[in-house]
């Protein structure tokens, strides 16, 4: 069985790969130039990871000692610059290559905080902030209100695919085989809320939607 120090960079080049994608779409949806397709790629490729390395103590950031991160978000970003006709045809793309994104961060975050020491609630907490974190700085930087805040099922999928990699951890289950189930369930639920509309409840009211005070009729006190 392919061991864990394989398998979980695997999973994050992967991971980084597909939403350094969602990041490249994105750019050229809004007609960025290269640099900045080239850099929305590289953003919404490793933020999460990023954060994550940061926030567990794993310094310098495994990005920036691995050119590995590099190159695989600038290959993302030039293929969908010359080949974005091709990667248009798929069905709605941003959020499909985020969906997967999602689920490849998620699993992977979940079991670095795990081998950093984290309890298994910090540790599902943490894979789903890796999961989040690139479409979060992409959307911020496109001056979007972040996926994250109102989409379906969004951080809600990446909390569970990173909560049975914990769980995993916590029954003596080899990561090569809870991440993968991890995985497929964050994708599952995201591609279902997606498909059919799933949403958590959302606030009905604002401020503007208050009744507004009537005038008051001539001739009355004021």
């Amino acid at each position: 069985m392919i061991g864990i120090e394989t398998f979980l960079p695997v999973v994050e080049l992967g991971g980084t790969f597909v939403f350094a994608i969602s990041g490249a779409v994105a750019a050229v949806n809004r007609r960025l130039d290269l640099f900045g397709i080239l850099v929305l790629a590289f953003v919404a490729g490793n933020f999460g990871g990023i954060t994550r390395d940061v926030l567990i103590g794993a310094t310098p950031a495994a990005v920036l000692t691995d050119g590995r991160y590099l190159l695989v978000s600038v290959l993302a970003g030039l293929l969908t610059f010359f080949l974005y006709a091709g990667v248009a045809r798929l069905s709605s793309p941003v959020l499909w290559f985020d969906a997967v994104g999602l689920s490849f961060f998620a699993v992977a975050g979940a079991e670095k905080a795990v081998e950093f020491g984290l309890s298994p609630v910090m540790a599902a907490l943490l894979g789903m902030l890796t999961g989040i974190g690139g479409g979060m700085m992409r959307d911020l930087l496109l001056r979007d209100i972040p996926e994250v805040l109102h989409s379906d099922l969004y951080a809600v999928a990446a909390l569970a695919g990173a909560s049975i990699v914990v769980i995993g951890h916590m029954l003596d289950v080899p990561y090569g085989v809870s991440a993968p189930v991890g995985a497929a369930l964050c994708f599952i639920l995201r591609f279902l809320a997606i498909r059919h509309g799933w949403n958590l409840p959302a606030a009905r009211f604002s401020a503007d939607d208050g009744a507004k005070p009537e005038p008051p009729e001539d001739g009355a006190s004021r």
